[in-house]
């Protein structure tokens, strides 16, 4: 799966509006609605803020893995 593609799902799966995501990453909603589109790569330290505040791995996100199982 496409990292592009679990942004999104998790977002939404959180009921959450791209602008909700951009405030916890201190940048516009028009930015990270690139990263959705994947008109802009996800830099890592947004990467690790998400999977911080998702509590799931970065291979999750990366669509390497199919566990959600992060930080404890």
């Amino acid at each position: 799966m496409d990292y592009r593609k679990r942004l999104y799902d998790l977002r939404i799966d959180h009921d959450l509006r791209q602008e909700d995501i951009a405030n916890i990453l201190n940048i516009s909603g028009q930015a990270y609605g690139m990263y959705e589109n994947g008109k802009r790569c996800l830099p890592i330290e947004h990467l690790i803020t998400l999977c911080k505040y998702y509590n799931v791995t970065s291979d999750y996100i990366l669509g390497l893995s199919d566990s959600k199982k992060g930080f404890d």
